[in-house]
Parts: C-alpha cells; sequence; structure tokens
C-alpha cells in the first residue's frame, strides 16, 4: 500500500501541472492562429475568451495522452536517475508490481477521456465553433442543389433540383420505388415537397404519379401506398454534412445508421465513430511505453522524458492518420482504422516492457 501512495503521489500532481501547461499551449495556438481575423473583424474581447473558455475541454482531451506519458517518462526516469529503483528492486519489489498503479490509474482515465468527450467535450466544442464562426462571420447555407438520396434499402430514391434549408423545401422532386429485386414499381414527381415535422413525412405539391403497367409507364392516381414511405428526414438533403466527430456516441451511431439506410458511404464516419472508443486507450497505451522507455539514461532525464514523449506521440497521431485514411477508401476496415495503431502500439510497449530494467 505505500509503494501504491508513493508512485499515485508523485505522479498524480505532476500529470495535473503537465496536462495544464500542454491544454494551455494548444489553447493558445488556437488563439495565435485566429487572432489576425478577430482584429479584422473587430471581435469583442469577451467573446474572443469565452471562445477560448469553450475550447478547453477539447484541449485537455487532446493534452492528455501526452501529458500523461510525459509524467510517468519523468517520474520513472527520475528515481531511476537517483537509484531509488536499484533499493526497491534490492528489496524484492519487481518493477510490475510497483508500476500497476500506474496502470489501474490508466485503465480509470482511458475510461475518463471517453465520457468527457461524449458528455461534455462535443457539446462546448460545437458552442465554441459556432461562436467562432460568428464572430469571423464564417456562416455557412444549408441550402443544396442537384441532390439524390437513396432510401429504404435502395427502394426509394429522391432526386431534387434543390434543398431550401429554411422551409425544409425540396423543389422539382422525382421519387423512384423500386421492388425487393431493384425493379421499377412507380415514379412521383411534384414541383415542391414541404416536409410535416409533426407527421415526419413530405407533404407533396399537386403530385404526378406514373406506374409500370405491362412494362409501360402510365399515370396513374397518387397513391398512398407511395406517398406515406416518403420519411426520409430534411436532414439528410442538407449541404452541411454532420461530423461524426463533434457529436456524442449516440448521436454519431444514428447518423452512421441514416446513412446506411439511405445507401450512401460511410466508411469515413464509421470509422470516426470506433475512434472515439480506441482514441481513449491511447492512455493506457502510454503506461505501457512509459515503462518500457525509461531507466535507458540517467543524464538529462527531463529533456530525454519530453523528447521520447513528443516523438512517441507524433508518431501514434501520425500513424493513426494513415490507418484512417487506408479506412476512409475502403483498404482496410473503419474498425481496423480506428483501432489498428493501438493494437501496434500495444504490441511495441510489450516489448519494450520485456526488456527493461527491473
Amino acid at each position: 500500500m505505500k509503494f501504491v501512495l508513493y508512485i499515485l503521489k508523485k505522479i498524480i500532481p505532476f500529470f495535473i501541472v503537465s496536462l495544464f501547461f500542454v491544454s494551455l499551449i494548444l489553447n493558445l495556438v488556437d488563439l495565435f492562429m485566429n487572432i489576425s481575423s478577430y482584429l479584422e473583424m473587430d471581435a469583442p474581447a469577451k467573446d474572443v475568451i469565452k471562445v477560448m473558455i469553450l475550447y478547453i475541454p477539447k484541449t485537455i482531451w487532446y493534452a492528455a495522452p501526452i501529458a500523461f506519458l510525459f509524467t510517468v517518462t519523468y517520474t520513472l526516469s527520475d528515481l531511476y536517475a537517483k537509484n531509488e529503483m536499484e533499493a526497491l528492486f534490492a528489496s524484492g519489489v519487481s518493477l510490475y508490481r510497483f508500476v500497476m498503479p500506474v496502470f489501474v490509474l490508466a485503465i480509470i482515465l482511458s475510461f475518463g477521456m471517453f465520457f468527457l468527450e461524449d458528455r461534455l467535450v462535443v457539446t462546448t466544442l460545437e458552442q465554441k465553433n459556432t461562436l467562432q464562426k460568428t464572430l469571423l462571420d464564417e456562416q455557412v447555407s444549408a441550402n443544396n442543389d442537384n441532390i439524390v438520396v437513396i432510401s429504404d434499402s435502395a427502394k426509394i430514391i429522391y432526386k431534387a433540383k434543390r434543398y431550401r434549408d429554411a422551409l425544409h423545401r425540396l423543389e422539382n422532386l422525382f421519387i423512384v420505388f423500386r421492388d425487393d429485386d431493384k425493379s421499377l414499381k412507380a415514379i412521383l414527381h411534384t414541383n415542391s415537397a414541404l416536409w410535416n415535422e409533426e407527421k415526419g413525412i413530405w407533404d407533396l405539391e399537386q403530385p404526378v404519379q406514373y406506374e409500370l403497367i405491362n412494362n409501360t409507364l402510365q399515370k396513374t392516381t397518387v397513391s398512398k401506398e407511395y406517398t406515406s414511405r416518403l420519411t426520409e428526414s430534411y436532414e439528410i438533403f442538407r449541404k452541411t454534412i454532420v461530423d461524426v466527430a463533434s457529436v456524442n456516441a449516440a448521436d454519431a451511431k444514428l447518423y452512421i445508421e441514416h446513412l446506411r439506410r439511405a445507401g450512401l458511404p460511410y466508411n469515413e464516419e464509421l470509422s470516426v465513430y470506433y475512434k472515439k472508443f480506441a482514441f481513449p486507450f491511447i492512455l493506457f497505451i502510454a503506461a505501457f511505453l512509459a515503462v518500457g522507455l525509461t531507466g535507458k539514461t540517467r543524464k538529462n532525464v527531463l529533456l530525454i522524458s519530453l523528447s521520447l514523449s513528443i516523438v512517441s506521440v507524433v508518431l501514434f497521431f501520425v500513424f493513426q492518420m494513415v490507418t484512417m485514411v487506408l479506412a476512409k477508401t475502403g483498404v482496410i476496415s473503419p474498425f481496423m482504422g480506428a483501432w489498428f495503431p493501438d493494437i501496434v502500439f500495444i504490441f511495441i510497449s510489450i516489448l519494450l516492457l520485456k526488456y527493461s530494467r527491473t
């Protein structure tokens, strides 16, 4: 129990300080990248400060891996440099037993990272981006042109000339209905369709219906058999696409299911969804890496620990970017795009841990 308290008393305060400084640096980088635009748009100082405050949870989320890796690496390297680890080993305490509290702390922080992102970060980041766009006059229109949406497992196809988001209206709309074998059943056309929020359906203005009868399209009476199936939400017709990284896991899952039902590509969105679960696990990987990297030198402990931490985190992020691109293009599965970097770095960490000084 004394060893547990000893290691945690060294790690937790240092981790909090490291997390604060790394988070502050990330926040200042975002400020300096936009400060000229703020000045140009005469943005009020109180609103700029509010943007920075709203960005704090996201910077903490970004900063946690490098701060934890640096903390553990430096703490253990310092103990090696002061010969405290040798005294520990001589007393019969193994390295694995001594660092077990670090691994437990890493698991707790990993779960904390996930819930922080899912419950707080996505909300504050959306507020930050909205306020920032307002200050910089970067509002984006959700109106869309020449839209094609596939719905109901490709049994319904919407083709509209234009979508007006302010009115939730589709203009010059053709709707194709198909059988289970994808053969043509009917076509509906209307000059205008309005979304009925209360009923969750599209109201068509003077629609015209054509059905395939004896291999010939013939004009027929508009049937509820078809109009009652027009339940695809107006949101899918918007030009603005939902950023899966900026919504919580539950909403991301619903959006991906929506894309799947509409027959639209969703590999990139699904890989980002899996990344929500894979990224927090980097803290557990950082604990393994830190233990494996320490004890290699007794000089310049602070500088070497910081260098090793930065290099390791950069390599992880670069590798993750590559796998996410491969997942987006379909070379690997979305699941592997998110989790493969974790698997590889866990393997590297185990190798380093195997050859660490015990």
